[in-house]
């Protein structure tokens, strides 16, 4: 671990501005960014975002017609009804809980070394690994980044779309460096405004940028206005020493090998399911007031006149002539429902096995269901499960080195190198638990204690519930020598009699 005083940090940014080394890396980043803004990878994982948020395609779509220039023109007289049912949204979470919904396990013979493993992937270290596998759902990726504060490692999730890594091979296994765009809100003269910033992230620290029209400016020269001339030539008091890592503090988290999202999967799909319950309520909402009509001896000449009345009063005026009676028709067409659920349930099951998640409602799971009925439903899923726990568990490894330092930095213990830790992802599996019980009751005596009680569906501490087995036990056999103690001295005192 490398420790830099924040005045040597401050000189070197100073002094890297003025460098036309400085320059040219300046004018590499912004073209980075520029290039990553307008790429089809990051619009793809923002429309990731968007559709897991709620807004779809559907909001942008107009009804339209041609027009007398053969143009197409928007037509604002028809219903225009634009219903999301989030299918995508349902996937997503479905996917993170079955993987993330119960916290994670970790396993040890170090017991030292496994209780301050625990303190640190607590509670709150869940809830964030819980939005870091939904971000990398929505993006093909998401990172998770180390940092101190007083004194303590703390952990930050970054969406995919913010970062611009800088691999150093072809597989994406290690970063040399990153940037990190974002907008920030910001008082000026009493006003709110939207800043977008880049931050530079590097071995040596970080820099930062304000982003102006797609060029960059070094936050220092706004920092610089803050220091005085004493305060760069002494160490200023507000904090000692910032600190750095010998490795990119981010951990990066893939939903997959080649890091595409899940929207890619099933946008047209869900597209669909919202054009088809839109288009069917349209249908039903046009009545006579808005859809065709055939007039017969209309008793005036303006059409616009007639749908005014028609749509204000409910009735028109028409009259009889010696040619015919008036009266007026309408052109409708049937709506059959059935045909929009049918197409309906198609994409809706198509969507399920795209998103490769289960559907809760599926007939397999009526009345009693047992196991392998269950595990039947859950195979997509599962598999898609088995490939994001490989990514996580290497991901893993890279963030237990961080650990360490942190532990070490602490001068608390550190796993041996012929120990291991196991990391856990219990998945949230539904289980017909009378059916489980029972294969546990003619498992007794087959197998030991301890893999009985760690596959009872009513355990969650396995260690704690083994200890109170034991404390239990104990607890009996006291109860059971005293009865013999107050038995056996009645049996003597009958004899002596």
């Amino acid at each position: 671990m490398i420790t830099i005083s924040i005045k040597e940090n401050i000189k070197r940014w100073w002094k890297g501005l003025t460098g036309a080394e400085n320059m040219q890396e300046l004018t590499k980043l912004e073209k980075e960014i520029l290039a990553f803004k307008s790429s089809l990878r990051r619009q793809e994982m923002i429309a990731g975002e968007r559709y897991y948020e709620g807004y779809h395609e559907i909001m942008r779509r107009e009804r339209t017609m041609i027009g007398k220039d053969g143009a197409v023109i928007p037509l604002k007289n028809l219903p225009n009804n634009k219903i999301i049912d989030n299918q995508y949204a349902k996937a997503v979470d479905q996917k993170t809980n079955y993987i993330l919904g119960k916290p994670l396990t970790f396993n040890s013979k170090d017991e030292t070394y496994l209780n301050n493993i625990k303190s640190i992937f607590n509670k709150r270290f869940h809830k964030t690994m819980r939005n870091i596998c939904k971000n990398s759902f929505n993006c093909g990726i998401a990172y998770l980044y180390v940092y101190y504060e007083n004194d303590t490692l703390k952990f930050k999730r970054f969406k995919g779309s913010e970062i611009i890594p800088h691999w150093r091979d072809s597989e994406h296994t290690e970063l040399e460096s990153f940037i990190r765009i974002y907008t920030t809100i910001v008082i000026e003269s009493g006003m709110e405004k939207t800043l977008e910033k880049a931050e530079y992230y590097t071995k040596e620290g970080v820099r930062t940028y304000v982003v102006n029209s797609d060029k960059l400016i070094f936050e220092a020269d706004h920092q610089y206005n803050l220091i005085t001339e004493y305060e760069m030539d002494n160490e200023i008091p507000v904090s000692e020493m910032a600190m750095t890592w010998d490795r990119i503090p981010l951990i990066p988290f893939k939903y997959n090998d080649n890091e595409l999202p899940l929207i890619r999967r099933v946008k047209t799909l869900q597209d669909g399911i919202n054009a088809i319950l839109s288009d069917f309520t349209n249908n039903m909402q046009e009545d006579s007031r808005n859809t065709i009509l055939v007039i017969k001896n209309y008793d005036g000449q303006d059409l616009g006149e007639f749908r005014h009345n028609l749509a204000n009063f409910g009735a028109v005026k028409v009259r009889s002539t010696e040619n015919g009676d008036g009266g007026i028709d309408t052109l409708t067409i049937e709506v059959n429902s059935e045909n929009y659920k049918v197409i309906l349930d198609i994409f809706k099951k198509a969507l399920i096995e795209n998103a490769r998640s289960f559907d809760a409602k599926d007939d397999r799971m009526g009345g009693n269901p047992n196991q392998m009925n269950i595990q039947s439903m859950y195979s997509d899923i599962d598999l898609d499960a088995n490939e994001i726990e490989t990514e996580f568990q290497a991901a893993f490894e890279d963030l237990l080195w961080f650990v360490n330092q942190y532990l070490a930095y602490k001068k608390l213990p550190v796993l041996s190198e012929n120990e291991t830790l196991e990391v856990i992802f219990n998945r949230d599996i539904l289980v017909n638990e009378a059916q489980t019980i029972e294969n546990i009751k003619n498992s007794v005596g087959i197998i030991s204690n301890k893999t009985l009680v760690a596959n009872h569906p009513l355990v969650t501490d396995v260690k704690e519930e083994l200890e109170q087995i034991k404390a239990e036990q104990a607890e009996e056999q006291a109860q059971f020598a005293d009865y013999n103690n107050a038995f056996n001295k009645n049996v003597g005192v009958g004899n002596e009699e």
